[in-house]
């Protein structure tokens, strides 16, 4: 598993974990802030993405199985008072990740994410991302990633997003994933989520919304969260103004000041 890491290793950890079917380029511009704020910024690529290692098949890629390869990199690094932020598959990740391992987390920021269970009704847009990963005889990286910012990418950034999957070859993870998401009540992963879902409604660590208000997939979803997590009240809960799926790449510089500002200010209220 490849991995960023930057800043002073005795900074407060800063955990940035990336979603489908992007990689850790994602954070570039959230990165050097948080580092020079003092943190230690640690962004790695999911197994299947960036300049991790592809499994060639899709049966190579679990739900489970990302959980667990999340929970032994944390454990090797022996990461502990985690601020965590994730999106997208970063989230269903990170949030069981979380769960499972509370004593290791400080904090959670939740941008455009969430923790399915199977019981929910999927948005129509994401039924249809769903369909075109599995069907579609074309998948260009960098070009899905622009469907899913406001802002127009240039040329180098969206073959920056390419880079990591030159061939079909490389795609197994990127279309497996939308599979994987958890969208009836017999999914295998839907016990393992309810059970986290158990642990977020007593979950008093501080507990932050980034959602972004131009997602077609998860606009409105933080309000579960801000409603059900006992450390979300109180907070200042943001709305990203004018960012699409990947608010990292529309408002990395605002999102990363937003988690600067999350990080002191419940640091300072800490006795």
């Amino acid at each position: 598993m490849h991995y960023v890491d930057e800043g002073p290793r005795d900074g407060a950890v800063v955990l940035l974990l990336h979603g489908e079917p992007s990689w850790s380029y994602l954070y570039r511009h959230m990165i050097p802030p948080l580092r020079d704020a003092g943190h230690r910024v640690i962004a790695p690529d999911l197994i299947g993405f960036g300049k991790s290692d592809k499994p060639t098949r899709k049966s190579d890629y679990a739900y489970a199985g990302h959980v667990a390869w999340m929970t032994s990199f944390i454990e090797a690094l022996d990461l502990s008072d985690i601020n965590l932020f994730c999106q997208d598959w970063g989230s269903l990740i990170g949030l069981r990740v979380a769960a499972e391992n509370e004593q290791r987390f400080a904090r959670i920021a939740l941008g455009n994410g969430g923790l399915p269970t199977g019981d929910e009704t999927l948005p129509k847009a994401f039924k249809i991302w769903r369909a075109f990963a599995r069907y579609s005889p074309w998948f260009p990286i960098g070009g899905i990633v622009q469907k899913g910012t406001v802002r127009e990418l240039t040329v180098e950034e969206v073959a920056a997003y390419d880079a990591p999957f030159p061939s079909a070859r490389y795609k197994a993870g990127t279309r497996a994933f939308p599979q994987l998401v958890p969208s009836t009540p017999d999914d295998p992963a839907r016990d393992a989520n309810i059970a986290a879902w158990e642990v977020f409604k007593r979950w008093s660590k501080p507990f932050l919304t980034t959602f972004s208000n131009r997602d077609p997939i998860t606009r409105g979803g933080e309000k579960m969260w801000q409603e059900s997590v006992p450390g979300a009240q109180g907070q200042e809960h943001t709305i990203i103004r004018n960012a699409g799926h990947f608010l990292q790449e529309d408002k990395g510089e605002e999102l990363a000041d937003v988690l600067i500002r999350f990080i002191a200010r419940d640091t300072a209220a800490c006795p």
